[in-house]
This record gives C-alpha cells, structure tokens and sequence, in this order.
C-alpha cells in the first residue's frame, strides 16, 4: 500500500471540489501561499478559456493542518467553484435536473464510453466529473507534497517545450543540474510556460491562429526534479518501479497521450553506447557524464535530475463544429460544445510537476518515512552518509 495517498470529489459546475489527502507526517510547515501558488499556475497560460476569468482557485483547509504545521492526520481541502451559482439547478442534488440533457457526444472526450458504461441517458453525469476542472484537487494536493520534498532539498519545475509543432531549444542545463534561478523565472514569467523568447512568440502566434479558426492545439512539455537521493523506488516488483509509476501517473492527466522518460522514443534510435550514461570517478563519488536515462535506471532514481518528457494532445471541445451521433437516436449531428481552451499545455504542465511531486513523495516516505519530518530527516542523514561513503566521497 502506498505511503501517501489522495482522493478528489466534486464536479466541474458542482459546490466545490474537494481532496484528501493521506500520509503526509507530522511538523511540517505549510502556509496557504504554498498551495494558491500552485492553484494560481494552474489557471494560467496563453490560450486558456473563459472559465479562467470566473474561477479564481482558493483551497480551503478543513483538516489535517493546525498552526501551519501538519498534525499527522489526512489533510482534507475543498476549492469552492465559483461558476456554481450559474449552475445550481442544472447541478442540484435532488431537484430536476432532467431538461436539456447532453445527448450528442463529444469525440475525444470520455462522454461516449462513460454513458455507455454507467447506464447515463444525459452525459452530462460523465462529463462534470470527467473535466479537467478535477484537476485542481491534484493541485492543492501536489502542493503539500511539493512542499514535504522542499524541506529535504528536492525540487520539481516544468518547461513548456513544443506547441502546435512549434519548437523550443533543448535546455540541457536543466537536465544535468540544478538550474539558475534566472532561468526559472524566465520560464514562470512567460505566457506558454517557455525560456526562449523567440520560440514562445512563435508558440503564441500558433495559438492565435488556431483560436482565429476555432481550432485548438497540443504540445509537449517536461517536468524535471532535482536533489532526490538515490534509491527511490524499487526494482523488486513491476508495480513499484518508478518510472512505471511516474507514466501512469502523468498519463492520468486529461489529454495527456504520451510520456517518455529521460530520452524516451529518441533512445531507440541510438546504439546502446551513445545511450548509456557512464561513470567516472573524477571528483568527489560516482558522478555521469550525461543523464539521457531521466535519472532513473531499474525503476530507481540514481542521484541524477529525473525527468520526463509528456504530449498533450489538442482539446476536443472546440468551436469550430465536430461530426457526432446522438446517444440512444442515432442521429447524426453536432457534437455538444460548452466553453474551452484552444491551448492548455501550460496549465497541463503545472498539473503534471503535481502528479510528479505527488509520486516522488510517496516514494520518498516508502524510503525514509516515520510519523514526523524530524524522524524522516534523522533517517535521510543516516542514508546519505552511507551512499557518500560507498561512493568514495568524503562522509558529511
């Protein structure tokens, strides 16, 4: 059983969505700007929709945190949706909710199969809880773990690296070590979540004529950690190796079709020399000479910053129209549109450094967990000093 786990509920015009989350230990030190910054992040980006004007994301804490210290027990949050009061009737609990049903389903997206599956005559019953909207909840959650992973050094980022076939350099020096502050804040600062200027302007001009056409676009972009120990995860089992679980969990993201660790497809290319990351002895420990593996080898970190690269596909939901069949006619149509993005890939971005820190977290308590941050940190030290001393380094 994982060490930490969370659960969301809610809908995407319901009260509220609400997450809890299990596992974290006791004394840690968290305040509400750790989780609005995140929650910020996320309703950011260049091609976001009208929703984003509406919702301004606030977590509010209902247990599980006491004087700004964790308290051992599952930390309960609920972000109030404010679109809600537009929806009250349509979302009641108990009055009638049977006029204007979504019967025509939208391509992409989970109405079809999820009103197949679960017996829905109006789609709508699938497609509130299948929004992305859920996505916030991870959020609030990957904050608190981002924030357990702070407080022993490791951190996580994510870059935006391709929209709408619209490519940025490779930012190799994120991959090798940790990265300047400067850069971090170029990537924070910009619109589409990207460090070159120029690229990020083309990335935009991309949006716009796609949003000019009713279009939407895709991309790709990465999530990179740094200062995590070798040793998480573990080789003995298929469902612990960590990059499996890693995959899974960025795979669970809406929209997102595709993660590959470290290099990736691009490894299949390459004989086995160019793709292996060897070893010297030069300086203090076992250092590599490259990171093409993403920091990980066997399902275990190796002291290398772990990254992955992840393709967002475009969003379904457009305006320019998409050919469908209405549930239970068999008529032929439109597909049901509501509001949307054309560009979303920032944002995903955002989610996916969450769903990342969430998993890394959980790894790291499996490691070196106890019941409070100073027991965790007594046993890091204690690990840390072995490692540096079989590695040849000098003992802290």
């Amino acid at each position: 059983m994982s060490a930490l786990r969370f659960m969301t509920g809610g809908e995407s015009h319901g009260p509220a969505l609400t997450v809890v989350l299990d596992g974290i230990p006791a004394g840690l030190h968290v305040r509400p700007e750790d989780i609005e910054r995140d929650l910020a992040r996320r309703q950011t980006g260049y091609g976001r929709g009208r929703r984003m004007e509406i919702e301004r994301d606030r977590a509010r804490v209902a247990a599980g945190i006491r004087g700004g210290l964790t308290i051992g027990s599952p930390i309960v949050m609920e972000i109030p949706n404010l679109d809600h009061p537009n929806w009250v009737e349509v979302m009641s609990p108990w009055g009638d909710v049977r006029r204007d049903p979504v019967t025509m389903p939208r391509p992409g997206h989970a109405d079809l199969a999820g009103a197949l599956k679960f017996g829905h005559d109006d789609m709508r019953n699938v497609l509130e809880r299948a929004s992305a909207r859920e996505t916030a909840a991870r959020v609030a959650a990957g904050a608190i773990a981002r924030r357990l992973l702070a407080e022993f050094g490791i951190a996580v980022a994510s870059h935006v690296l391709c929209i709408g076939g619209e490519w940025a350099p490779t930012q190799e020096s994120l991959l090798m070590g940790p990265p300047s502050p400067g850069l971090l804040e170029a990537i924070e600062s910009s619109p589409v979540r990207c460090a070159d200027d120029e690229a990020a302007a083309r990335m935009m001009r991309r949006i716009d004529e796609a949003a000019s056409t009713g279009q939407s676009v895709g991309g790709v972009f990465q999530v990179i950690a740094w200062g995590l120990p070798p040793g998480l995860g573990t080789y003995t089992q298929w469902d612990l190796r960590l990059d499996g679980r890693l995959a899974q969990a960025v795979m669970s993201i809406p929209g997102v079709k595709g993660v590959g660790i470290g290099d990736g497809f691009r490894l299949a290319e390459l004989t086995g020399g160019a793709a292996a990351d060897e070893m010297t002895a030069s300086g203090p420990g076992i250092r590599r000479l490259s990171n093409h593996g993403g920091g990980l080898e066997g399902g275990m970190t190796n002291g290398m910053p772990l990254w992955l690269d992840a393709a967002m596909k475009p969003i379904n939901t457009m305006r320019a129209p998409l050919r469908s069949v209405e549930l239970g006619t068999g008529r032929e149509g439109v597909a049901h549109y509501e509001r949307t993005d054309t560009c979303a890939v920032p944002a995903c971005a955002v989610v996916a450094e969450a769903m990342v820190a969430l998993v890394l977290a959980d790894a790291f308590l499996a490691k070196f967990g106890g019941d409070s941050v100073g027991e965790m940190a007594a046993r890091l030290r204690v690990y840390l000093d072995e490692v540096a001393q079989r590695c040849g380094a000098p003992r802290t």
